[in-house]
């Protein structure tokens, strides 16, 4: 792909490329990674982004290695923004320590870990405007094709297919979460609406990146996430306010802006007429094939603008009067555009009161029309008043990382479960508390100041590369604020990996002649193995648990036909993770579908030993005590089990058996186990 509207000998330009920013190699083989996680659940399950933290791990020892680092030359605002993430990593492994579950603590530090690990890659060592745009285009390109790719095989495929990938109207492959789809293709959105304005690039690349936003917008439209129709205005504003050259962006956005308002009405079509729950074939296709259609025209458009602006030869004075034209005109276009929202939306005081009365109360099954503007309603409310209230209980170091769901459990309202807070920002105050919450603004803000004085960079594609990576960014945390895509692997790391390519774009000193001095050698030796060996505890922390996880989901396989094979497997997980509970509570069940009675108590009370607070385990081991006849230890169990999940009605009336005497029947409790987890999901 060529960078430059300028001609260029390409060998030799691309190897002195690669000898200015050798970096460059070990980050597009992460952007490959980047790109197969969002393939495919978007890198949720441990078993899909543990190994890819280790090849990220393996990516960072070898620039090292082959690339060498010196710290005196990074900028210190990247210094700075490195060592708080770092800090912040380490937290995140101290509160195993008080987390109540340390299992799923230690699975949060390592995802933390991978985070780290992907914005060192990125952001510690230079790059210049050229490989950056190298980078982020390659990127953005890549989730443009697999938009397309995923465009196309919806539109091929049978009702039966339709069903499981838009269920509900709402296209979730190929992740599984319908707005975890939504924002995968809107980060990519915003660095290909940059790209396109860049007049440094080719003509037909430019044309090709607008042609692409509009695409990856109308995919994203696909998943009616109301998350992403709110972060896109924030966004716009943020674009605006911040990005250099807003004429150039508002001529790019004016055009792609105008194809997606004309596609969006087949294309919501898809989730507002279902029949019999499920979308119509023809209804996709209808919005395929207008998302292609406009895509098409606006690439076209674009390119040729684009093509026209290289070859123009204008005098100074008609190309001032010409800009200020184009500025009105903008402008212009910008007020119809918020005019024509603000008559869509009717009186702003109405639909602010509508949306807080609909966020407080939830869901709603009376709402008609589209979702996306049918409200607030979910139980996001009531996950940010535990989450806050968990946060006034613990306000200096949080309840540990990803130790939300118990909580929730004893104090929520709403028949869900979730796992996490739905907002970056309340998982970092709720589960690392002020010091968390501290640690990460300082960060940031350094991140964030290195970006921005690449964006004023001399260089007009270190400015184009720094906005673009900057916007992606920015999408992820914009729209991660209400919604829980910290834990997406496959969100998380491009997001940093784009925060971390604008800190390599960041002006670098000169470095002291001090630092030009080789190193000794004895210096050199302890830097090496003091890398060594942490590189070693990083592999061995992320491995086991994934290792693990391995060995539970292949003894959930064979558990019917081999459960000797099963429990072997169980116990090597165990060890393998001996702070998670997951594979005592697995090979309990295991034990109680067949009436093993004795080997399902002992497994929960070993996963009681590592999860005290585990509301599962306690009200098996209630119910398994009550068939015994053991009332008093049953009574206490279920009293427990009771306390720790309030709102569990399966637990609930097997207190209410034991209390009158009555023994429970295991069997029976766990099918109301099973059919209630239906009901919920």
């Amino acid at each position: 792909m060529s960078l430059s509207a300028q001609p260029a000998s390409g060998q030799g330009s691309a190897l002195r490329s690669l000898r200015e920013a050798p970096a460059v190699v070990p980050a597009l083989a992460a952007l490959a990674l980047f790109v197969v996680w969002a393939t495919d659940r978007v890198g949720y399950p441990v078993t899909h982004w543990a190994p890819g933290a280790l090849f990220v791990l393996l990516l960072v020892a070898i620039a090292l290695l082959a690339i060498g680092l010196r710290p005196r030359a990074i900028p210190r605002p990247v210094l700075v923004a490195v060592a708080c993430l770092a800090a912040y990593t380490a937290l995140s492994y101290l509160s195993i320590l008080w987390a109540s579950v340390p299992g799923d603590a230690w699975e949060g530090a390592n995802r933390t870990l991978l985070y780290l690990l992907v914005f060192i890659l990125f952001a510690c060592w230079r790059q210049t405007g050229r490989t950056a745009v190298l980078l982020v285009g390659v990127w953005t390109l890549a989730m443009t094709v697999l938009a397309l790719y995923a465009a196309l095989h919806i539109r091929g495929a049978s009702a039966t297919a339709l069903a499981g990938m838009i269920p509900a109207g709402r296209l979730d492959y190929p992740s599984g979460y319908p707005n975890a789809n939504a924002a995968q293709w809107l980060m990519a959105f915003w660095p290909a609406l940059l790209l396109a304005r860049t007049r440094e690039l080719p003509a037909a690349l430019r044309g090709v990146f607008a042609g692409g936003a509009v695409l990856l917008a109308d995919v994203a439209l696909l998943s009616q996430s109301r998350g992403s129709l709110y972060a896109t205005p924030v966004m716009l504003i943020l674009a605006l306010a911040l990005v250099p050259a807003r004429m150039r962006t508002l001529a790019v956005l004016i055009p792609v802006a105008v194809a997606i308002a004309a596609t969006a009405k087949p294309v919501l079509d898809v989730g507002d007429h279902l029949v019999g729950g499920a979308v119509t074939a023809s209804a996709v296709h209808g919005a395929v094939d207008a998302a292609l259609a406009a895509a098409l025209l606006v690439a076209l458009v674009v390119g040729a603008g684009a093509l026209m602006e290289s070859r123009a030869r204008i005098p100074q004075a008609t190309g001032a009067r010409l800009m200020t034209g184009a500025r009105v005109a903008a402008v212009g276009a910008l007020v119809l555009i918020l005019l024509a929202g603000l008559v869509a939306a009717g009186n702003p005081v109405t639909r602010v009161r509508h949306a807080w009365d609909s966020f407080k109360g939830g869901y709603s099954s009376t709402s008609t029309g589209s979702r996306l503007v049918s409200g607030l309603g979910s139980n996001r409310y009531d996950f940010y008043r535990v989450a806050l209230d968990e946060f006034a209980a613990h306000p200096i170091a949080g309840i540990g990382a990803d130790n939300f769901q118990q909580a929730y459990l004893v104090r929520g309202r709403s028949e869900e479960t979730p796992r996490y807070p739905h907002s970056v920002e309340l998982r970092t105050l709720t589960q690392t508390g002020l010091l968390g919450a501290a640690i990460a603004l300082v960060g940031l803000g350094a991140a964030l100041l290195a970006g921005a004085r690449a964006m004023r960079d001399a260089d007009p594609l270190v400015r184009a590369a720094a906005a673009a990576a900057l916007g992606g960014f920015a999408y992820w945390a914009v729209h991660g604020s209400f919604d829980w895509f910290w834990e997406f692997a496959g969100l998380g790391a491009p997001a940093f990996a784009l925060l971390g390519l604008s800190c390599s774009l960041c002006p670098r000193p000169a470095a002291p002649a001090e630092a030009r001095r080789p190193a000794g050698r004895a210096y050199r030796l302890a830097a090496i193995g003091a890398a060594a060996l942490v590189g070693l505890a990083a592999a061995l922390s992320i491995g086991a648990p994934w290792l693990s996880q391995v060995q539970l989901e292949s003894a959930a396989g064979v558990w019917e036909r081999s459960p000797g094979t099963a429990y072997g497997r169980l116990e090597r997980a165990a060890d393998l993770n001996p702070l998670s509970d997951q594979a005592n509570l697995l090979a309990g069940s295991i034990a109680l579908r067949y009436g093993d009675y004795a080997r399902a108590d002992h497994q929960f009370a070993l996963a009681l030993q590592r999860s005290p607070d585990d509301a599962y385990a306690t009200l098996e081991r209630g119910a398994i005590a009550s068939s015994r006849g053991q009332r008093a230890l049953a009574l206490a169990l279920l009293t427990r089990a009771v306390a720790l999940n309030p709102r569990d009605p399966v637990a609930k009336g097997a207190l209410q058996a034991a209390r009158r005497g009555e023994r429970v029947n295991v069997q029976e409790l766990n099918r109301a186990i099973l059919i209630r987890a239906q009901q919920i999901s």
